[in-house]
Formats: structure tokens, sequence, C-alpha cells
């Protein structure tokens, strides 16, 4: 798999890139600003993009504004964005398009190799890797009182994690019950929030952001 990487501070993208090439990703390029990475994702169509949201010479959301162009051009084009604080803004854009493929971490979870290259790898495949942080912060915006129906504190935990892209499986996992009460749960949610039930992971849960991020 394919990877171009984008971060300006030298030690963080070198310790990347070997974390990287470790589980076996091949680094197709790493570079630390805007104008290298638009070239690169351009030039060496990757599998997949691990992008800092902040890039020189800006240093405001230029890596985020690559990586978004990427996709206008290349629908569904796979992205990691990793940033230093949560910011609800970065998280709506990645989700406008609600092609999938998309990924937003606290720089922080890098740290934990396993959970980060995870990420990478759902976010290639199409799924999402949404940082529990941002998540929790989505589901306060709007505040339980605002919510058309109250979900019970296990449905809110299933939201939670369906958010952060995982299966029912891996729900199930987590929670230590079966995949059949997860989707059970998961079809009150749905009819709780107004939202048709889909088979498709991705697109559920894209769905579910969106509707906890929207204006009420």
């Amino acid at each position: 798999m394919r990877v171009v990487l984008a971060e300006d501070l030298f030690l963080l993208r070198d310790g990347l890139v070997r974390l990287l090439e470790a589980f076996g990703f091949e680094i197709a390029a790493a570079v630390e600003t805007g104008p290298e990475l638009e070239r690169a994702l351009r030039e060496l169509k990757p599998d997949v993009a691990v992008v800092d949201v902040r890039l020189p010479p800006t240093l405001t959301d230029e890596g985020l504004q690559c990586a978004l162009r990427a996709r206008r051009e290349r629908p569904g084009f796979p992205v990691l964005v990793l940033s230093q604080h949560v910011e609800q803004l970065y998280a709506r854009e990645l989700l406008a398009d609600g092609t999938g493929g998309v990924g937003y971490l606290l720089k922080d979870r890098v740290f934990d190799a396993e959970q980060f290259v995870d990420a990478v790898r759902r976010v290639a495949a199409g799924g999402t890797a949404m940082d529990p942080q941002v998540i929790r912060q989505l589901l306060a915006r709007r505040g339980e009182d605002r919510l058309p129906a109250r979900l019970t504190p296990r449905e809110l935990e299933v939201l939670e994690l369906m958010a952060q892209g995982r299966s029912n499986a891996a729900i199930a996992g987590k929670l230590v019950v079966t995949e059949r009460a997860v989707a059970k749960h998961t079809a009150n949610i749905f009819t709780k929030l107004g939202l048709e039930v889909s088979d498709d992971d991705n697109r559920r849960v894209l769905a579910v952001l969106a509707f906890l991020d929207r204006d009420r």
C-alpha cells in the first residue's frame, strides 16, 4: 500500500515513515509543505494520504485543503488527517462529501502504533477513523436535549463507537455483548434519529455524524 505522508516536523515525519514501513507500507513520498503535498498527490497517485492539518507556507489548514482538493479530483481518495487539537470544522469538511475513506486523529494517537496503523488501514479500505475526542465533542455540541428522542446510555456508547468507524463485531467485542445485541441497538438508534437503516457501515456512520453535527 503506497502512502504519501505530509508533516512539517522532521522528527515526527521520520518517526511516522519508520513506523509505517515497519508495518509493510510503502512510503511514496514524505513531504513538509502544502505545495509539495499537492504535487505528490497529483503525480504519484498514492493509495492513501496521511496529512498534518497545518503545513507551511500558511501553517493554518494548508494540509487539510490540499487533501480536500485531492478528494475532489479523485472522489473517495482515502485521507487520514492529523491534528494537534480537536477542530470540529475540520471534521465537518472531511465528511462533507459523504464518500468515506476519511479519518481525523489527534497526533497523540500516533504514539499507539497499532491504533494508528489500524486507522490508516481502515481509511485506505474506504472506512472511517474518527478520534474518540472528536466524536464526544460532536455529541456534546448537540446535547441530549437536542436529540429528537433520548438515547439510552448503551445506545450512546454504540453510537460513539459507530462514529469512530467500528464494525458491529468490533463494537460487540469492545462492549462485551453479542453482535445481535449491537444490531438491535443500532436499529433503535437509527429509528430514534429518523435515519434509514443501512447495511453499509461507512454510509451509516457518515450519516450519523452529519446528522449530529448539523444545526437544528
